[in-house]
């Protein structure tokens, strides 16, 4: 037998209702049910995490390396946090711009703390994380 499903509403703006349709006929997607349980199941594993107490993943960090003292403050943060990063990849982008991919693992609070304080760099344009529910 199938699994038991249930049937909600939704309410999404035209604009974004139509980016979707465009999206979806680009895609060759025609269910839009499959396609919102899809999203949701995606939605669902990138944020779990948040509420796991371990986890596993990494951290990228794009940073313009000629503001001053931006390579400094990351490589403390990383200081700060020897208990839960696990490894680092720097890569020059090009003159100004930097790449930092950091691996984690530890409690999600842990990993928390260390995403506010990443994002809190003067010079950090973006901070992306990828991260899971760590199984023990």
């Amino acid at each position: 037998m199938g699994e038991e499903k249930r049937k909600f509403g939704v309410y999404i703006p035209s604009d974004l209702a139509q980016e979707l349709d465009t999206l979806m006929k680009g895609l060759s997607i025609e269910n839009r049910s499959r396609l919102l349980q899809e999203a949701l199941r995606l939605f669902i594993v990138e944020n779990k995490w948040a509420i796991a107490k371990n986890v596993v993943g990494s951290i990228t960090v794009l940073y313009n390396h000629e503001v001053g003292g931006v390579d400094e403050a990351l490589t403390d943060l990383q200081h700060l946090f020897l208990d839960t990063i696990i490894s680092t990849m720097h890569v020059h982008l090009d003159k100004e711009k930097c790449m930092l991919v950091i691996a984690v693992r530890g409690t999600s609070e842990r990993v928390k703390e260390l995403l506010g304080k990443i994002h809190g760099v003067r010079g950090v344009m973006l901070v992306r994380h990828t991260l899971v529910e760590a199984v023990t």
